[in-house]
C-alpha cells in the first residue's frame, strides 16, 4: 500500500494536464474531473489516472485536491457550486489553489474551508505548459508550515523551483506581483518596439544592444527575436489571461489605498488589445495592436 497521499485534480488543461500527469507517472494515485475537452483526460486515463464525476466525487476519493483553472470566478464555482468541494469536503483534506486567484476571493474560501476543518493553500504558477509537461514549473506556495511540508512532495513532482512565500493568501499575492512586473514588460516592448520602426532605427541592431545590457529580460528575449521574425508568439501565455492577472493586480492595490498609475496603465493596454479581438492570441501580439493603431510595422509580416 502506498504512503502517498491520494491526489484530486481539476483543470487538466495547458497547464494541468502536464501536472496531473507528473503527478501519476511519479506514483500518486491520481483522481481527475473531466471537462469538455476530452483529449488530456483521455490521456491522463492512459497513464494509470482515473476520472471522478465531480468536484464534490473528487474530494471523497484524495487527500489533497489540486485546483488549476482560470481564477476566481472558476475556482468560487467549484468550491461552492452544487456537488461543489466544500459540500463534500471532510476534516483532513487538503485544497490546493493553482490557479491565479483573486486574494479576497481566496481570503473568503480559506475562512469557509477553516470552518470544516480543511485546510487550504494558494500555490500559483510560473513559466509555461512546456515546463509543466517536464516538470520544471516554478511555483509560489501560501500556506500554514505543516500544510507546505504535506503537500511538498506532490509540489516536487511538477515543481523544479518551490517557494514557500508565507501563510495563506502569500502565494496569490506574490503571483500578482511577479505577473506585473513581467506583462509590464511586454507592454514596453511593444511600444518601444513601434516607436523605434516609426523613428527608423535598426531593430536588430537596437535588440543586439538590450541584450547585453541592464535593460535585457528574459521577457524581453522571449518576445523579440521572434517578433522581429514575423513571429508574436515567443512567450506562451494568453493575452486575455494576461489581462484578468493585471486586472485582479489592479484590485488589490486599489483595496490596500495604494497609488497604481503604472499598473493602471499596463492594464489598459491589455483590455485596449482584448478589444482589438486580439484575447485569443499570446502577449507578444500587444505589439501586433500597437502596430494596427499606428500603422507602423515593426518586422517581417
Amino acid at each position: 500500500m502506498s504512503d502517498k497521499a491520494r491526489i484530486g485534480f481539476i483543470g487538466v488543461g495547458m497547464m494541468g494536464h502536464g501536472m496531473a500527469k507528473n503527478l501519476v507517472e511519479k506514483g500518486f494515485t491520481t483522481c481527475v474531473l473531466g471537462n469538455r475537452n476530452r483529449t488530456p483526460v483521455e490521456d491522463l486515463l492512459r497513464r494509470g489516472a482515473r476520472e471522478g464525476r465531480s468536484p464534490a466525487d473528487v474530494a471523497r476519493q484524495s487527500d489533497i485536491v489540486f485546483l488549476c483553472v482560470t481564477g476566481s470566478p472558476q475556482v468560487e464555482a467549484i468550491v461552492y457550486g452544487a456537488d461543489g468541494l466544500l459540500l463534500a469536503a471532510a476534516k483532513g483534506l487538503i485544497i490546493v489553489d493553482c490557479s491565479t486567484s483573486e486574494p479576497d476571493s481566496t481570503a473568503r474560501i480559506f475562512d469557509d474551508f477553516a470552518a470544516k476543518g480543511v485546510a487550504f493553500a494558494d500555490a500559483p504558477l510560473a513559466r509555461t505548459p512546456k515546463e509543466a509537461e517536464e516538470g520544471r514549473l516554478n511555483v509560489m506556495v501560501g500556506a500554514d508550515p505543516a500544510v507546505f511540508t504535506a503537500i511538498k512532495p506532490a509540489l516536487d513532482t511538477f515543481g523544479e523551483n518551490i517557494f514557500h512565500v508565507g501563510g495563506p493568501g502569500a502565494g496569490h499575492k506574490t503571483k500578482l506581483l511577479n505577473n506585473f512586473i513581467a506583462m509590464g514588460h511586454a507592454a514596453l516592448i511593444a511600444e518601444v518596439l513601434v516607436a523605434g520602426a516609426k523613428a527608423g532605427v535598426d531593430l536588430e541592431n537596437f535588440f543586439k544592444v538590450v541584450s547585453v545590457g541592464g535593460a535585457n529580460s528574459g521577457i524581453f528575449q522571449m518576445i523579440v527575436p521572434k517578433a522581429l521574425a514575423g513571429d508574436y508568439g515567443g512567450l506562451q501565455f494568453g493575452l486575455s489571461l494576461a489581462q484578468k492577472d493585471l486586472r485582479y493586480y489592479t484590485h488589490m492595490t486599489e483595496a490596500l489605498n495604494l497609488p497604481g498609475f503604472l499598473g493602471e496603465a499596463v492594464h489598459q493596454s491589455f483590455v485596449q488589445a482584448v478589444a482589438m479581438g486580439l484575447g485569443p492570441k499570446l502577449v507578444g501580439s500587444l505589439i501586433e495592436a500597437q502596430e494596427k493603431i499606428t500603422g507602423v510595422r515593426i518586422g517581417k509580416q
